[in-house]
């Protein structure tokens, strides 16, 4: 608490699982508890859902162990959390809209979990927001680019003796985390390829540059990835998912048929579809119920996720289905952020939980030649030029997006 009180914000980052967000939930329920009573504050997460789920639930969990009464109130539009006379206000900051949530309040501090993940308007508006003599400004965070804002205005800060901005940084293992087993750890360490931008940042908690080939692992063994019939006889496919993303002037029609083993041990891109011609809507259609009817006649295929940005061809979809009367309920991509997209699948190659059917051609080279944009440095763009296909990639990742969170850290 002393080093915490000389400074106006307290940063911590590192590796995943290192206990970062447990250590600083502690300390700053503390700090604001000792500090202030009957003031507001911010409590904010990269959306809604993963605030409650990694700050909230763990919040309650330490709260009702010290026996500090609270109440949650869930409904309406300000969820809020009541800790003594004190109120902690939560928001999601997924978006640049979301900081339009945070104007008019006046708070005594703020709690930022993922603060990487947000927009920096969000950032700058919650900072904005704790006028109360005293506040401060608690974040956590994995590791980005060297040269994001979090690393440059803050983490750099708190190194420079004479820094105006009085920061308090402090910088976790996987080794600070004692309730991990060596064999967890191992786990981790094994999630990501050895070398690669994910593991630098997630297991060493590096702020590092992301270049070169996205999926090296998979580039430098393709064959290792890739199945036959014989391998489906060996491994059941309990369901399958369909992605679709739909092509423009300079790019493809794309379907993607992922199917999941038990327990989501394995997935396994089983049949694709590009389409770089023009054709028109009609046409889609047909190849988009016969990609479907032929996936049907092997595997349960109930869902499709299509890009949300061309909801004309959706409706196509949509009507086409009925007509051909199609059992499959289509339904809008995700479309989270590409970053998180590549981690997942990174992760699931260094697991060797990713497959591909060797018919799957596009979608293998797909992946095989994916890179970052080397023209756009420090800034993890993936090259969209007109020349890559990443029209399969889209369609691949639309169609795991659903499960990525539930399946990365299950052991195969």
């Amino acid at each position: 608490m002393t080093r915490t009180s000389e400074n106006d914000f307290v940063i911590a980052d590192g590796s995943i699982r290192s206990g970062k967000t447990i250590a600083c939930i502690c300390g700053f329920l503390i700090w604001s508890q000792e500090m202030f009573s009957g003031e507001s504050f911010i409590l904010a997460g990269k959306t809604m859902g993963a605030l409650k789920k990694n700050v909230v639930k763990p919040m309650q969990q330490i709260l009702e162990a010290w026996g500090w009464p609270y109440e949650y109130i869930r409904s309406g539009s300000d969820a809020h959390i009541e800790i003594g006379d004190n109120t902690y206000y939560l928001y999601g900051a997924n978006t640049e809209a979301s900081q339009d949530a945070l104007q008019g309040l006046t708070a005594a501090g703020a709690y930022a979990d993922e603060a990487a993940l947000f927009p920096k308007s969000f950032i700058d508006q919650m900072i904005g927001r704790c006028s109360i003599d005293g506040s401060k400004v608690w974040m956590n965070c994995n590791p980005e680019g060297p040269h994001h804002y979090i690393n440059e205005e803050f983490i750099k800060a708190a190194a420079e003796k004479d820094s105006k901005k009085k920061v308090y940084h402090l910088h976790f293992t996987m080794e600070d985390n004692l309730t991990l087993s060596q064999s967890k750890k191992d786990f981790y360490k094994n999630a990501w390829p050895l070398g690669s931008v994910f593991y630098k940042r997630f297991i060493l908690g590096k702020w590092v540059a992301a270049d070169g080939l996205i999926y090296q692992q998979f580039a430098d063994h393709v064959d290792e990835y890739l199945i036959t019939e014989e391998w489906l006889r060996d491994n059941q496919i309990i369901h399958a998912i369909i992605g679709v993303d739909f092509g423009g002037t300079k790019s493809a029609h794309s379907f993607t048929l992922t199917g999941f083993t038990k327990g989501y041990r394995q997935m396994v891109v089983l049949d694709e579809y590009y389409c770089k011609k023009r054709i028109n809507p009609k046409q889609l259609e047909n190849d988009f119920i016969d990609f479907v009817k032929r996936a049907q006649s092997r595997y349960k295929v109930h869902e499709a996720y299509c890009d949300s940005a061309e909801q004309t061809l959706i409706s196509g979809l949509e009507a086409a289905i009925i007509r051909e009367r199609v059992a499959i309920d289509i339904k809008n991509a995700i479309k989270g952020p590409i970053n998180d997209r590549i981690a997942f699948y990174n992760s699931m190659i260094a697991q060797g939980r990713w497959k591909i059917m060797k018919h799957c051609t596009h979608i293998k080279e797909a992946f095989e030649e994916a890179v970052y944009d080397d023209s756009k440095p420090n800034q993890d763009v993936r090259l969209d030029d007109g020349q890559m296909n990443v029209d399969s990639l889209d369609s691949t990742e639309y169609s795991t997006e659903t499960i990525m969170s539930d399946i990365m850290y299950i052991v195969a």
